[in-house]
């Protein structure tokens, strides 16, 4: 269900409401619910403005599948999956599906007609069909067979899928999605054991799943929709790679405290008996009368007429009076509803004044009275002359005639006068009677109630409907206290009878054979009800989508007599269509194992080994009582991360129009503004730094996210961590303070506070309505980025928060202490024995084998050294050095505008008018018909949002630059039309040129033109490449192409195995998603890289290089264009000649290219460890295949690497392999640590005699000496017994550090 224009209005009246953000952002949800209908439209008819896109049926059934996948991967639920598709709706619903349809397929027939008027030439294949998106139809079986087989594969295949209850609601189970999405969280709200903490996540596009959502009064309950654009063109497609879909949160915690604060005048008004709860049941009703799904709009009552504030002005006022609230969970209280609506009733009389003067000028000017009343009234007295039950009414109008000529009230008389008119011309009445009023009356009351019980307890009749395309006004709604509103519940339709209730004529090929003749043959019974031609009203209303459809009403009885004949000609297989059954939920069953047989085996293959068990839900398993009470919120204080809350900060709130800005525009209506209110007591800079530095705080209020603070200024005096590079430690132990150094700004430092500051104090008010009063104190932090374990001490593994490299600023006044925050309920890992099971994927992050997907071997032997063994796959990497060197030779050349404008011999204006958007209008510039404009530009370039065609053009920060792919182009244009080129140049002042401008002549026709060019701009490659933000690095298409034909000869793999030290491993787990695996990692064009992330589009361990790279503000949204080495379901062809890229972010991928350079710059110590054989000992084959394990940052403390197989070990021998090549043997010793030792001093030796007067490292720290080595022959032991320096390592890094770069640079 729709409510126009509702969405937008509360999130501009509401700034904070509406959270925008990316994947990575999104927080934990133990149920996902997915109202399907949504997703199947966007996949099946993305632009229907576009009549040329045609798609195929196995198409649609592949994008669906991926974008279920990719919402399932954002949201992650933990419990519940529900999808769920409209299946037969109840009565009340099809008016407005039947009016939807018949639109549709008349706008459908304009468009081709416009289309083929303007000479263009249509695809030969049949266009797709929006309508057969209705239960019943082929396609709907067919797509619920395929979900059927999408669920059982990813339950089998897919481990995030295994955790989870999966339900699958199809076109056969009546009810609409949404709704049988609340019948299912209503049972469960009602279970004794349901935790009122569960966190819900409700993926639609209609505005009215916000009430839905507030009818659960549940605390943690969020909406997650596509990002909305206000104001422009529909967009030409949903983009399907999730890095790149921005998302809106809408989260319902801050909506109840919003409402809360919308109402708080009530609080001083009825004191105690001020229920939130309450106010919010009400706030639901109020919302239902600017209009929905099954009940007309009150008349001139618009959302962007700002019909809610005067609801929630009248609410407020009546409310104290009335004694009570007007919605008792569901069931509408008639006496408090009556009085609420006798005084909303005041603003018809206030409207009606509006307009009563141009009325009195309007009759004025015509001859006939425009509102005669006493015509109207004549009419009425002849018609109920005849009809003696209307002489009761003859006498009442009669004697309100008399009061009327003695008060000469002339405003009410033709304020009745205007209500009649209404009634007479909308609703094509003939006599206004009080009857006719009362029926109004009680029809309007009675959907109201019908839409409450739909909301809160379900379907309550499925036959009953609003019988009219228009509301009464509400000063016509009376005398309703005593209604009695009762419902017979019914049964809902069969899917043949709603395809032949609510489909038109023209999509009559989706219906049986046997009943099509019912909607085209003049004999039919039912031929009235498919009007080939209808009108439309706007009824007040600006847009056409919005306008009332005037078709009639179908009349059921009629319907099911005129189909009764023809049932028995259904088919077996229609027969099947026609019926209604259960939903079904899929579990994960390891024990069952069986084959499942795929409908499409050319396109899905079948499940060999399926574990899916599958239970049918009784079709009335989710039914609840009518007197349920959903549980009321647990108002705990615990903070569940990612649900905002407008509590932790003091602040106050009033209402005031400051143009926030929401969907990339200034709001026009009053926002919901939050000012922060100061802190009591000064706020010192040196007592900030004491209770936040070095500690976590959450910032970004209400949307808390966590952050390490890691300075504190007051645009004098900033107070830093002094770490070492690389450590990112949290000081929350009063025995460990932070350590801390104090500084003074510059001139130029305290001009960036300054700015700082501002930047904060603009972003808070104009993005959030927030105003954070005057800022003394700027807090500098690194946003979470997520959690990593960590190995520790005697094999335990601990997961740490992870911190962002990007410091930022945050106000003191808006950041949050001392919560306590609940994160995950996940199970976490506590040894290395689980975090590295065998038969575990993992990849490796030193060097060698750098980013290498392995397998985790059978540890239990080296485990409690802290080692983990692990066979790796080392692909050999394709050679793309000489391609780097040589890329000159095959980058596009780009050239100024100017250098193109000499070459073709027109000006550089026209060259960069043709490259962008030139608009073409019918008739003349003196003359112009209609509003129709046709772009014949070749739209290479999009100033406004920043964007080139790659290939094609270039943005640079003074110019724009061309290739000689636009030379080429232009020439052709300019031979093909250049009578085009002259008229734009002699009118180059004009944004739109005209047809009969450009050509005059009576035996030209400018339409004809115009197509033609059209035409041929749509036959170029041109039109169907994708064009890019100007901030992107990108290698074009010859060279992508060049990088895929080196892939190609590369294909080789060798396994190693190797004993690791488990800080080197990296294993893709759900809790590190969002972790960079090395933050250390810098991205060039041409870098290889391999995808780390599981249950993802990209299959796990795929390589490929790097071709694009697209910034952004916080470094979590870089997004990295790849080019994978293989083809896989879901890949994207970007500048490829195949599906095989994608974008990824930073914590997707390993930047092999990085660890290859970092191997070649270090100047750290390698050291490797080889064990030597007791003399004697056998080996099998398989020992020659020996690895080696190294951490670049740890170079001292080798571990040892076995070959393949297990023996005995006597002597050690420890190698340290220099940067540069050179090597240094140690000793042979009978234990690694002295091995280890004498190596170690053995190399420090071979540096020493490299040069005669080699210097000592400097003085660590003051008052501290310099270090010198002791001498071979009496050292104290480096190592102790348990292999651990018992010199600092830090020490052992200085020496040989400052040694290496000494002699080597």
């Amino acid at each position: 269900m729709g409510v126009p224009k509702f969405y937008r209005w509360i999130s501009e009246r509401y700034p904070c409401l509406s959270e925008v953000v990316k994947e990575h952002q999104i927080p934990e949800f133990d149920n996902l619910y997915l109202d399907m209908n949504g997703i199947i439209h966007q996949c099946s008819h993305p632009n229907d403005e576009d009549v040329h896109f045609r798609i195929s049926e196995e198409k649609i059934f592949a994008d669906i599948f991926h974008y279920l996948e990719v919402l399932f991967r954002i949201i992650k639920p933990r419990k519940v999956f529900f999808m769920a598709v409209d299946g037969v709706a109840p009565r009340a619903k099809m008016n407005q599906q039947r009016g939807r349809r018949f639109r549709s397929a008349k706008e459908a027939e304009e468009k081709i007609k416009k289309a083929l008027d303007k000479g263009e030439v249509l695809p030969t294949e049949a266009r797709f069909d929006s309508n057969c998106i209705t239960p019943g139809t082929d396609f709907m079986a067919r797509l619920q067979e395929q979900l059927k087989y999408f669920v059982h594969n990813k339950i089998s295949t897919d481990k995030l899928w295994q955790n989870v209850h999966v339900y699958l609601s199809g076109h056969e189970t009546p009810g609409e999605g949404e709704h049988k999405i609340m019948e299912f969280i209503r049972s469960e709200n009602a279970k004794p054991g349901h935790n009122p903490n569960t966190r819900h996540c409700l993926y639609g596009l209609d505005a009215d799943l916000i009430m839905l959502g507030l009818t659960s009064h549940e605390p943690n309950f969020s909406l997650l929709r596509e990002e909305v654009r206000f104001g422009g063109k529909k967009s030409q497609k949903r983009i399907t790679a999730p890095e790149e879909t921005t998302f809106h949160l809408l989260h319902l915690s801050l909506m109840r405290e919003y409402i809360d604060y919308e109402f708080s005048d009530l609080k001083n008004h009825i004191g105690s008996d001020y229920d939130l709860e309450r106010i919010i049941d009400d706030w639901i009703l109020m919302g239902f009368l600017v209009g929905n799904d099954f009940i007309p709009h009150l008349p001139h009552l618009h959302i962007n007429h700002d019909a809610l504030p005067l609801l929630y002005k009248t609410y407020i006022s009546i409310l104290p009076s009335v004694g009570g609230y007007l919605n008792e969970n569901g069931h509408l209280n008639l006496r408090n509803f009556e009085k609420y609506l006798e005084k909303l009733a005041e603003f018809d009389r206030e409207h009606f004044s509006e307009v009563f003067v141009d009325l009195k000028w309007f009759e004025s000017k015509v001859g006939n009275k425009y509102l005669n009343e006493a015509a109207g009234l004549a009419a009425e007295k002849e018609a109920a002359s005849k009809d003696p039950n209307k002489m009761e009414f003859e006498h009442i109008n009669n004697s309100l005639v008399e009061d009327e000529e003695e008060e000469d009230d002339i405003f009410e008389t033709e304020f009745r006068q205007y209500k009649r008119t209404y009634y007479m011309t909308k609703m094509g009445v003939d006599v206004v009677s009080d009857e006719f009023l009362a029926k109004q009356a009680r029809c309007y009351v009675e959907g109201i109630q019908w839409i409450l019980h739909y909301y809160y307890h379900g379907v309550q009749s499925w036959s009953w409907y609003y019988p009219y395309h228009y509301a009464p006004f509400l000063s016509d709604i009376r005398n309703i206290s005593g209604l009695k509103l009762t419902f017979e519940l019914g049964k809902p339709f069969m899917p043949f009878q709603q395809l032949l209730a609510v489909l038109p004529a023209a999509s009559m090929e989706l219906l049986p054979q046997c009943y099509r003749h019912l909607m085209t043959s003049e004999s039919s019974p039912i031929i009235e009800n498919y009007p080939l031609d209808f009108k439309t009203d706007l009824n007040g209303k600006q847009q056409e989508w919005e306008a009332v459809v005037l078709i009639p009403f179908i009349d059921e009885r009629c319907l099911l007599a005129a189909m009764e004949p023809c049932n028995s000609k259904l088919t077996k297989e229609e027969n099947a269509r026609n019926c209604h059954t259960e939903c079904i939920v899929y579990t994960y069953d390891s024990e069952l194992d069986f084959t499942y047989t795929s409908s499409l085996p050319q396109l899905f293959p079948n499940i060999v080994h399926c574990h899916a068990r599958q239970e049918r839900i009784p079709m009335d398993a989710w039914q609840v009582p009518l007197d349920h009470v959903s549980r009321r919120i647990d108002r705990s204080a615990l903070y569940f991360c990612g649900f905002p809350t407008l509590q932790h900060i003091r602040h106050k709130f009033y209402k005031k129009k400051s143009g926030v800005v929401v969907f990339q525009q200034s709001s026009r209506g009053e926002n919901m503004i939050l000012e922060i209110l100061p802190s009591q007591g000064e706020m010192v800079c040196d007592d900030v730094a004491a209770q936040v530095l070095g500690k976590s705080v959450f910032v970004n209020w209400p949307h808390l996210e966590e952050a390490r603070i890691i300075a504190v200024s007051d645009g004098e005096t900033k107070f830093c961590l002094e770490e070492p590079p690389g450590v990112q430690r949290v000081y929350d132990r009063p025995s460990t303070p932070p350590p801390t150094k104090v500084i003074c700004l510059s001139d130029k430092e305290q001009k960036d506070w300054v700015k700082d500051v501002q930047g904060i104090t603009e972003h808070f008010l104009k993005r959030k309505g927030i105003v954070v009063t005057e800022t003394y104190v700027v807090l500098y932090g690194q946003l979470l980025t997520g959690r990593k374990y960590v190995p520790k001490a005697n094999g335990v593994v601990e997961l740490e928060k992870q911190w962002a490299k990007q410091v930022l600023p945050f106000a003191y006044q808006t950041v949050v202490k001392d919560i306590k925050a609940f994160y995950s309920s996940l199970t976490s890992f506590k040894s290395l024995n689980e975090l590295f099971p065998q038969a575990t994927t993992v990849f490796m992050v030193g060097n060698p084998y750098y980013g290498a997907m392995g397998e985790v071997q059978d540890s239990s032997d080296v485990i409690k050294d802290g080692r983990v063994r692990v066979v790796f796959n080392v692909p050999h990497e394709p050679q793309l050095e000489p391609l780097i060197q040589n890329q000159h030779k095959y980058c596009v050349k780009y050239s100024p505008g100017y250098i193109l404008a000499s070459r073709l011999g027109i000006t550089s204006y026209l060259v960069s008018r043709f490259s962008g958007s030139i608009f073409i209008g019918r008739g003349s510039k003196k003359n112009p018909c209609g509003e129709q404009r046709a772009n014949v530009g070749l739209n290479l370039k999009f100033n406004k949002k920043n964007e080139e065609v790659p290939g094609y053009t270039k943005r640079t920060e003074k110019e724009w630059l061309y290739s000689a792919a636009v030379e080429e182009l232009l020439a052709e244009y300019l031979d093909r039309f250049s009578e085009v080129f002259d008229s734009v140049s002699r009118n180059s002042h004009d944004d739109v040129f005209y047809e009969d401008d450009i050509w005059p002549g009576e035996d030209q026709n400018g339409a004809e033109k115009v197509a033609e060019i059209t035409s041929w701009l749509k036959s170029h490659p041109v039109s169907s490449i994708s064009r890019a933000s100007c901030d992107l690095q990108v290698l074009d298409s010859a060279i992508v192409e060049r990088i895929e034909e080196a892939v190609e000869k590369t294909k080789s793999t060798k396994k190693v195995r190797v004993t690791v030290k488990p800080h080197l491993l990296y294993r893709p787990l759900e809790q590190q998603q969002g972790v960079v695996p090395d933050p250390d990692a810098e991205y060039r064009l041409f870098d290889r890289v391999v995808n780390i992330r599981e249950s993802f589009t990209v299959p796990l361990g795929l390589r490929g290089t790097v071709i694009g790279i697209k910034g952004a503000e916080r470094e979590a949204e870089v997004l990295y264009e790849v080019l994978f080495d293989e083809e896989f379901a879901g890949g994207l062809i970007i500048r490829s000649s195949s599906p095989r890229g994608y974008r990824l972010p930073p914590c997707a991928l390993i930047n092999l290219s990085h660890g290859a350079r970092a191997d070649h710059i270090s100047y750290k110590l390698t050291a490797i460890v080889k064990p030597q054989p007791v003399a004697g000992a056998n080996f099998n084959s398989h020992r020659h295949l020996s690895g080696l394990n190294h951490s670049p940052r740890s170079p001292f403390i080798p571990t040892q690497v076995s070959g393949i197989g297990e023996g005995d070990f006597g002597l050690v021998v420890c190698q340290v392999k220099f940067s540069t090549g050179l090597m240094v043997h140690g000793p042979q010793c009978p234990s690694e640590n002295d091995a280890k030792e004498k190596a170690a001093f053995f190399a420090l030796q071979r540096l020493n005699s490299v040069g005669s007067s080699f210097p000592l490292p400097p003085p660590l720290y003051p008052g501290m000496g310099q270090i010198r080595p002791p001498p071979l022959g009496a050292m104290a032991p480096m190592f102790n017994q348990q292999g651990l320096p018992s010199i600092p390592v830090y020490l052992l890094s200085s020496i040989f550090l400052w040694a290496l770069i000494t002699v080597f640079m």
